[in-house]
């Protein structure tokens, strides 16, 4: 099955994949629901200079200064087989990738 999804990106990621505005990527998945890992997949398969910018190379783990946001949640921290919220997995709602600021 497959979901359309839509990503934003911050400023400096679409720059790097020289991109206007939000991405919308048809993500497989088994049974509709898609993971922020399918969806970084997608992503990545789709704009291959963007690997290694969100999540390490070969862990494919996220990376420190970057979180993911979905209906005002953070998903930064959940698994990344975590299946999305509803409007996300429908297309209503973006799936937000976001530079986090550090404060010292």
């Amino acid at each position: 099955m497959t979901a359309t999804i839509r990503v934003v990106l911050p400023t400096h990621l679409r720059n790097l994949a020289r991109l206007d505005g939000e991405v919308v990527l048809d993500v497989d998945s088994a049974d509709g629901s898609a993971t922020v890992g399918e969806v970084l997949d997608a992503l990545e398969a789709r704009y291959p200079v963007l690997r290694g910018t969100i999540r390490h190379h070969g862990t494919l783990r996220r990376r420190a200064f970057v979180r993911y946001f979905a209906c005002e949640q953070d998903l930064s921290h959940d698994p990344p087989d975590t299946p999305l919220p509803a409007p996300v997995a429908s297309g209503a709602e973006p799936l937000l990738v976001i530079g986090a600021m550090a404060v010292g």
